[in-house]
Order: structure tokens, then sequence, then C-alpha cells
């Protein structure tokens, strides 16, 4: 493959990735399978950051971590691939960028990707990187009407003139989740976000720990020795007091096995 030709996405690598044996036609049936399949299947983690890693948001790459070599990433990471694979499938595709709210009363940079996907149902909000708050299947792109995905609500509210924040009702850390604008963005566009996020000390991803997992009825977090795993009956949190422990859920709930390097554990 010569530097000018598209590179070829592995598709029934990334569908057996995800466990997805669905039709493939761009549709909104489609589409809402292969989102909840991507979604909690696989992890939103840090782990690579946290070894000073570089992140790469190039196609082979982000092919090469989330299927070949089963890890997760931040959205990025997830969503890069995911719009990549949707326009493989024939989907029109428009990548955007938001201000996380979610956990914060400070004003955040645009360092979060998320796509506007055009189905035969109209067009819809996808977005497979947010993490354990996240979408777990696309939302139509309506404004102040309330979306059940399992055991949580969304819903989209116009805030300002083309400014749209997307919410949870039943977050318990607040129910705004990020602000967004339809403002097209082109894969390099992240580049100058990717590298704050994976390397500027005020970053969340620097200095703390993430693995999160959601799913229609579940959502488990886990946070530098925390893990939380939230339902429609409640909250719990455990602490994990031992290394061991946290390579050990990282391995049960997540899918994922520390690398050997992993020497940033004992700071956490």
């Amino acid at each position: 493959m010569t530097s000018d030709e598209p590179f070829s996405l592995n598709l029934p690598a990334y569908f057996e990735r995800i466990g997805f044996t669905g039709a493939t036609s761009a549709t909104l049936s489609t589409l809402t399978a292969l989102h909840r399949a991507h979604a909690s299947s696989i992890p939103f983690e840090n782990l690579d950051v946290l070894l000073r890693r570089q992140i790469r948001l190039d196609l082979p790459s982000l092919e090469t971590k989330l299927v070949s070599a089963r890890r997760g990433g931040y959205c990025f990471e997830q969503n890069g691939l995911f719009s990549a694979v949707l326009e493989r499938l024939g989907f029109v595709v428009t990548r955007l960028v938001a201000r996380v709210h979610l956990g914060t009363q400070r004003i955040n940079p645009r360092t979060h990707m998320l796509m506007l996907v055009e189905t035969d149902a109209g067009p819809h909000i996808a977005d497979v990187g947010f993490g354990g708050w996240g979408i777990l299947e696309p939302i139509p792109f309506v404004a102040d009407k309330d979306f059940k995905r399992g055991a949580w609500t969304f819903r989209m509210e116009e805030r300002a003139e083309n400014s749209w924040m997307l919410m949870c009702l039943e977050c318990p850390l607040g129910i705004d989740l990020y602000a967004f604008t339809l403002a097209p963005q082109l894969p390099v566009d992240y580049e100058p976000a990717n590298h704050y996020t994976a390397t500027h000390p005020d970053s969340r991803f620097v200095q703390t720990l993430t693995a999160q997992l959601p799913s229609l009825e579940c959502r488990v977090l886990l946070r530098n020795r925390e893990l939380v795993t939230v339902t429609a009956d409640g909250i719990e949190s455990v602490l994990l007091p031992e290394d061991r422990d946290v390579i050990a859920a990282l391995k049960r709930l997540f899918g994922l096995s520390l690398p050997v390097d992993a020497e940033f554990l004992a700071r956490i």
C-alpha cells in the first residue's frame, strides 16, 4: 500500500472484536446494532497515557490497538475507528468536537470527539467513546425530547444558537455531559486536542487511571483504586487496596491485560 492509497480496514476482524453478526447495510438498524456492540465491548481506558506511550490516531494504529491487540482507548481512538468503519459501510458521517461538562465546573477545552450520522430515519448523534456515561445507542438529533436507552435517559438541548448539550438525566455527576456545535472536523483537527489530552499535566487522563464500560443496564467505572458499579437500583463503590486487585479488575471486568511495564500502579 502506498501513502496515497486508503487504508483497508479489516472489517471481519472488527466485527469479531465487538461480537457483531448482523446486516451491514447503511441503515439506522445497522448503526444501532454496531454502536451498541462497540460501546459495550471495547472499554474506555487510558493505560497508554499513564505509561507515557504515544497515542496515535492513524487508522492502522487504531486497528492494531483496538482490534488486533484487543485493547481499549479514549474518544479520539474509539470514535476515530468507528467513524471509519461507518464510512466503509456507506454511512455519511460528520465528525464533531465537544467541550466536556461532566464532573467539572471549569471551562474545559474542546477535547471530545463525536459524530453526526445520516440514516434512513434522519440524522443521529453517535458516540462510542465517552466511557461509562456515554450513549449505548445513537440518539436522534432532536431537541428537548427524552430517549430511553436501557436504564438511562438522554436528552439534547439547544443552549445557544448552534450550540447543543447532550444530557444524561440519571448521571450522579451532573446531567450535562458535553456541549458541541455542528462545525465539521477533519481527522487532523483532533491531533492538537489528542496531544493535550495525552500529555498536558492538567489533563484528567494524565492524572488518573480509568477504565469504563457501559451496558444498557449497568455501568462499570474504575477510577484509580475505586471501582464503581451503577445500575437503576443505585451505586456500589469498592476500594481496591492492592495492585493485584486493580490488575484483576482490569482483566475480569474490562478484558484488559496490564502491560508488564505498568509501573504507574504504585502511584495511584
